[in-house]
């Protein structure tokens, strides 16, 4: 399980990178270069997050002791949702700029992103409920994990709203959503990994 989701974070991400290009046949290359930064930035943003989901996703698995049929599956319905990422990606760097359709592509985009975050945390309140987590695994830690894990619904939701009218704002702080579990997410892990050599 976790190296087939490893693959789809790889591929996911790798994929941010075939949609950066700019228009061919262009006489001013710097020129054509900087107009795309809608691309760059829906690529920073969504690099980010599937970054802060892979270290969060892997951090799950190193608390598990087993995952049975249901958690797999539930996996397979995330990775749906990370592998779906590049789509909305690709339309918020096409249209963040054409008027009303920028607003479609960025709550679209918002939307993907909440769905992750979302399904990531119902993975791993599942594996906690059903006794998944390994014996070893500090009480407290598995409580830390989870309040880490907790997608920002009302800050996503805001965001999206925010979107409707600021756009650009509105991709922004999805931005600092995913800065936010990055840190924190990656020291929990070497956290845990520490405690475990110790052991």
């Amino acid at each position: 399980m976790e190296a087939f989701s490893d693959g789809v974070f790889t591929i996911a991400s790798t994929l941010l990178v075939i949609e950066l290009a700019v228009p061919p046949g262009s006489t001013h290359l710097w020129h054509a270069v900087v107009e795309q930064w809608p691309s760059y930035l829906g690529y920073l943003v969504s690099f980010v997050t599937i970054g802060a989901l892979w270290l969060a996703h892997t951090g799950i698995t190193e608390y598990l002791h087993h995952a049975n049929l249901w958690l797999m599956r539930l996996n397979l319905i995330l990775m749906l949702a990370v592998a779906f990422l590049p789509f909305p990606t690709k339309l918020l760097g096409e249209y963040i700029r054409e008027g009303s359709t920028e607003r479609v592509a960025t709550t679209l985009y918002g939307l993907s992103l909440l769905m992750t975050s979302a399904l990531l945390y119902l993975f791993w309140r599942y594996a906690v409920h059903r006794g998944l987590v390994r014996a070893d695994a500090d009480e407290a830690d598995v409580q830390i994990l989870t309040k880490r894990l907790k997608p920002g619904l009302v800050a996503y939701v805001v965001l999206i709203v925010l979107g409707l009218f600021v756009p650009v704002a509105a991709v922004i702080g999805y931005l600092a959503i995913a800065l936010y579990y990055l840190v924190p997410l990656g020291t929990a892990r070497r956290q845990f990994r520490n405690r475990r050599k110790q052991q």
